[in-house]
């Protein structure tokens, strides 16, 4: 299954504290038709591209949730991912919430779904 290139703008606003070089921690929610259109496969593809570190699950809600951790300009790249994802999702909403940087994951890992 082919990554979506496609691109959508994810950026910190210019107040933000944090450089491209800071490392930062993200917990998505990513609502839509997420679930059996290779969601996870695709964002650990993309996140081990980018030498991003976490974890990425599906919720019982029909939702997938991640956890993102690397430099914020790599994280922000599979963020951008996120918004779009593999070829036959749809993605209807992307939370983003910011949480405090760990450095505990050394790989990307897809894990089993919430139970």
């Amino acid at each position: 299954m082919a990554v979506n290139s496609k691109a959508v703008a994810f950026e910190l606003s210019k107040n933000s504290i944090h450089a491209d070089n800071d490392s930062i921690s993200v917990k998505l929610i990513i609502k839509g038709r997420v679930q059996g259109v290779y969601y996870r496969v695709n964002m650990q593809k993309v996140a081990k591209e980018n030498s991003v570190f976490g974890w990425v699950r599906n919720l019982s809600d029909g939702n997938v949730e991640a956890l993102l951790e690397g430099y914020q300009a790599n994280v922000n790249h599979v963020v951008q991912w996120s918004k779009i994802g593999p070829e036959n999702a749809k993605v209807d909403d992307v939370i983003v919430d910011f949480k405090e940087y760990t450095g505990k994951y050394g790989d990307f890992l897809i894990q089993h779904d919430e139970a």
